[in-house]
């Protein structure tokens, strides 16, 4: 039982360190230091850049939304978690778009989704309600780049990251999301 456990677990870390390729980013996730932080998918690290298109085709960067705290959430139509915790999400987001924080102004959803289908994807948005701007995916399902670049294994996942892009905390959903915001209020 414990060579059976042992060769999962090996299994897993490779999965999880291994690269599933890809395109859709324009830039990959240095190893390096930039003012003194490492840039990673750890608390405290520079959250990695992302760019990716939005169902309208404009290539959206993450980076673009420096200034706000940013929710990255991993999800897709196709995900029943993901399609549940949906209302809190958008219940969040309305609370918190326009409050004043530490590290900027207001709150919002970069959402990866990990569908294959555009249609089910956009229509997963509008059934939804999910009205933040900042809607992104290559449409390739497990084999997503931005995935492969969090080590994403399961959606939903989320990673927030505050306005300077530095992530401090993960997979916060509901109410638990709730109170991390209100730590960051002014």
């Amino acid at each position: 039982m414990k060579t059976a456990l042992y060769i999962l677990f090996a299994f897993l870390f490779l999965l999880s360190c291994g690269s599933r390729g890809g395109s859709g980013t324009l830039t990959e996730a240095p190893a390096e230091e930039l003012n003194g932080i490492k840039t990673g998918i750890n608390i405290g690290e520079r959250a990695p850049e992302l760019v990716f298109e939005s169902p309208t085709g404009e290539n959206i960067a993450l980076s673009s939304l420096r200034g706000k705290m940013v929710q990255i959430d991993f999800w897709a139509a196709w995900c029943s978690p993901c399609r549940y915790e949906n209302p809190n999400l958008v219940k969040t987001y309305h609370h918190f778009k326009d409050k004043k924080f530490q590290s900027g102004n207001g709150f919002t959803v970069y959402g990866v989704s990990l569908d294959r289908s555009k249609e089910a994807w956009i229509a997963a948005i509008e059934k939804d309600g999910l009205v933040w701007e900042s809607h992104v995916s290559d449409l390739k399902y497990w084999q997503s780049a931005a995935a492969a670049q969090y080590g994403v294994m399961q959606i939903p996942s989320s990673f927030l990251i505050d306005g300077n892009g530095i992530i401090v905390a993960k997979n916060l959903r509901g109410e638990l999301l709730d109170n991390k915001l209100k730590e960051f209020l002014k």
